[in-house]
């Protein structure tokens, strides 16, 4: 499968990690593991209330839920939570984003630095045990399509206390 997925990423560079997942029926985290190291780092899964807790700082991003063929986009701010009932409850007056997150469900967290349709990207991504994708906040952009500075400079503040999946 390790060369299959190195195939598909040489061949369509511009692919979405999904697209090569769906193409060669693995799990998303299968092709996250495959992408160069530059490309890709995972925090602990002791970072991820923190990193949620952190999020709201960041200021308009672009949240993605996908089911199936269905592909939900929010653009805002991602919102407050708190540990209630089990999930981390997110939801606040800044943010039309709201919801609950069972924090056990999400075993990987990956930052990943990959061009698409030619333009820089770079996102955070929650998957579950099973290698696949719950959800993923893409990093802003202002009214000329660029990225905004600050959020870049955060991300990449994360990623570099981030590892690659072979040192886990």
């Amino acid at each position: 499968m390790q060369q299959q997925i190195q195939s598909a990423l040489t061949s369509s560079p511009d692919s979405l990690p999904r697209q090569i997942a769906q193409q060669l029926n693995c799990s998303e985290l299968e092709v996250l593991k495959q992408l160069p190291k530059d490309m890709v780092a995972f925090l602990e899964r002791e970072q991820l209330e923190p990193l949620l807790k952190e999020l709201p700082n960041f200021g308009k991003m672009t949240t993605i839920i996908q089911a199936g063929e269905l592909i939900f986009e929010v653009k805002d701010v991602f919102p407050k939570g708190r540990i209630g009932h089990g999930y981390y409850n997110i939801g606040d007056p800044n943010s039309h984003l709201h919801g609950h997150l069972k924090l056990e469900n999400i075993a990987h967290i990956a930052l990943v630095s990959k061009p698409f349709r030619q333009s820089e990207s770079h996102c955070f991504q929650f998957l579950d045990a099973q290698g696949h994708n719950l959800f993923k906040i893409y990093l802003g952009r202002d009214k000329r399509r660029q990225l905004l500075s600050e959020q870049l400079e955060r991300f990449q503040a994360w990623k570099s206390n981030a590892q690659s999946f072979a040192e886990q």
